[in-house]
């Protein structure tokens, strides 16, 4: 289908901004996300919003199986007619934040892959990496700042790069202009791949107890991390700086000095 084609398509069935639709027309990109996931003829794939189906179709041109969920009823009848020609192709009509999913029943070593409603990729990212089955890759497009927020490292880290890190390795593929989309979002995209840690750190330290510490410690981000915990959890800052410079760390560091090593191994000193 062409641009044009598209956009007319699109015009009579107008993205909704609650949904926060922005749809990737480029064929070059389409193709490149589907190239950057490597999918082959074994490959299960989750699709997190489809739209009408463009990238769909690229999917289940090299996929054993493509499942999609949208949430918008509109999209999910135009991706059917769309994509009527693929056996291959299932589409549910459901939000990703509140599905169950182990009733979708994937497929061991599945992979996500989805142009993202900007205002929910944080949270998608947060549910697969939290999923009981988690999935091999993920390939999503999303907001560039993003992006660089989760892959971004010490002394500039951050709350959600810290969160990432911890379960997976997070890297920028590519960016997208956004005139790659439409209607035109505000800012640039980037394709952003997280492959999850076999062996992620929550198999040597208690995750709950580690994000409690990282919480405290991000919770005024201006501040000296010292004062931080001294403040919430830690009453002692005299021992505080004692367990500091045992390990390495700077007494005059802030949270977002720390590497995500660091904070491992502050967690390891403070509660063991």
């Amino acid at each position: 289908m062409r641009i044009k084609e598209l956009i007319n398509l699109l015009n009579k069935n107008f993205p909704l901004k609650s949904f926060g639709q922005n749809f990737l027309i480029k064929e070059s990109v389409l193709k490149k996300i589907v190239s950057l996931a490597e999918i082959n003829e074994n490959d299960f794939v989750l699709e997190i919003g489809s739209g009408f189906g463009n990238l769909t179709k690229e999917l289940a041109k090299k996929a054993k199986k493509v499942l999609a969920i949208e949430k918008d009823k509109r999209m999910v009848n135009l991706a059917k007619e769309f994509l009527k020609g693929f056996k291959n192709v299932e589409i549910l009509n459901e939000d990703i934040l509140k599905i169950d999913l182990l009733k979708l029943n994937l497929q061991k070593g599945y992979k996500v892959l989805g142009n993202l409603p900007y205002h929910i990729s944080k949270a998608v990212i947060q549910k697969f990496l939290l999923a009981k089955e988690k999935p091999s890759l993920m390939i999503f497009l999303i907001q560039k700042e993003v992006a660089q927020r989760i892959c971004a490292k010490a002394p500039k880290t951050n709350f959600l790069a810290l969160f990432v890190q911890f379960y997976a390795k997070a890297k920028i593929l590519d960016y997208v202009k956004r005139d790659c989309f439409w209607p035109k979002p505000k800012v640039d995209g980037a394709i952003l791949k997280i492959e999850p840690l076999k062996n992620d750190y929550g198999k040597i330290i208690d995750p709950e107890v580690f994000f409690k510490i990282l919480k405290a410690g991000f919770s005024h981000p201006r501040k000296k991390l010292i004062n931080n915990l001294t403040l919430t959890l830690i009453k002692n800052k005299i021992e505080l700086e004692k367990v500091f410079l045992k390990i390495g760390i700077d007494p005059k560091s802030r949270a977002e000095n720390l590497s995500l090593f660091s904070w491992i191994k502050l967690t390891k000193e403070l509660f063991g």
